[in-house]
């Protein structure tokens, strides 16, 4: 479907450029932006590498296993759904854990890797489990502690004082996070019910 959509999305620009007559600009973006693309894989290809290395050494050394015990009860909450020693469970640590040092690019593969295990633990492949849902939620919302990427946008263009954003995302994020698993809890909860009525 996603494929149809940025199909969609393309079509749709090169016949506004064509209508407005500014093709040859629609042309040279698109261009630019397939090699700005390239560029940023390839820039964070080295990050992604380092940060899976890592993540398999910290599992093997049972680095993973040891802080998952430390945060069981919490992960319990959050994820009643995954058994308590699965895999799953160490890969959402260590993304957690990645997006609160603001290490959003390492976080991706490790996030990646989270999701793919709870897929496998998926019943229904085609619907997301209340687990996936939760933790996309607080992927989503990850609080950070050293916005890096933030800091490093706004030094870029240059801010005088770049990390002074910090208190006020520290307070958004943790806001979003309390909001969006009391939502996540409640909605499926309500789908839990509607599910068992229908049965």
């Amino acid at each position: 479907m996603l494929n149809y959509i940025w199909m969609g999305l393309l079509l749709i620009g090169f016949a506004v450029g064509i209508v407005n007559g500014r093709i040859d600009e629609v042309t040279k973006a698109a261009m630019e932006s397939a090699q700005s693309a390239v560029t940023v894989c390839i820039g964070l290809l080295g990050v992604m590498c380092l940060w899976t290395g890592l993540m398999k050494v910290a599992e093997k050394s049972g680095l993973v296993a040891g802080i998952s015990r430390l945060v069981r009860p919490v992960m319990i909450f959050l994820y009643p759904g995954i058994p308590k020693d699965h895999p799953a469970l160490g890969a959402i640590v260590m993304n957690l854990v990645a997006n609160f040092l603001g290490l959003g690019n390492a976080a991706t593969p490790l996030g990646i890797k989270a999701m793919s295990q709870l897929q496998s633990l998926n019943g229904d492949k085609k619907t997301a489990t209340d687990s996936m849902c939760m933790f996309l939620v607080m992927n989503t919302a990850a609080i950070q502690l050293v916005p890096a990427s933030i800091i490093a946008l706004r030094t870029a263009e240059g801010a005088k004082k770049p990390a002074e954003i910090i208190v006020c995302i520290w307070m958004a994020s943790v806001c979003a996070t309390i909001m969006g698993i009391i939502a996540a809890k409640l909605l499926a909860r309500v789908w839990n019910e509607e599910k068992s009525q229908s049965r």
